[in-house]
């Protein structure tokens, strides 16, 4: 599926191809705490398959729990998180994040991990919370 995306302010934005089957979402202590939320979704692909169309993107790199190190991409205007590989950006498989998809509304998470670290009302709880349009 070819999707396309962008930070918040649109100083980073890209083009990729990806697998709609291979759509995540993280529950780990470290992806709650770079997103500010209580899990992150994120769909996986090769570099070759993402090319960058506006302004490179900010690193910063981050030594998870496992002990091997993520670079984590950001937008250094608006802070927005863009994207996550391993430790050699050319040979591990990049992470996009899910906010940052245009194309967002029609890739469907397939799978869950860290469930340990999972904030249970954020897992099954809202949907019985009232709900509006728009604010």
């Amino acid at each position: 599926m070819k999707i396309d995306g962008r930070c918040h302010c649109g100083y980073v934005s890209y083009e990729a191809e990806i697998d709609p089957e291979r759509v995540t979402v993280c529950h780990c202590t470290d992806c709650q705490k770079l997103s500010g939320s209580p899990y992150r979704v994120t769909v996986v692909t090769s570099p070759d398959n993402i090319r960058m169309t506006g302004n490179p993107p900010k690193v910063y790199l981050k030594t998870a729990e496992s002990g091997r190190t993520r670079r984590q991409y950001f937008c250094p205007e608006c802070g927005s998180p863009v994207f996550v590989c391993g430790e050699d950006p050319e040979k591990t498989l990049w992470g996009i994040r899910w906010g940052s998809i245009n194309q967002r509304r029609d890739i469907r998470p397939k799978r869950q991990m860290w469930c340990r670290s999972s904030i249970p009302w954020a897992v099954d709880g809202l949907k019985d919370l009232p709900a509006f349009e728009t604010d």
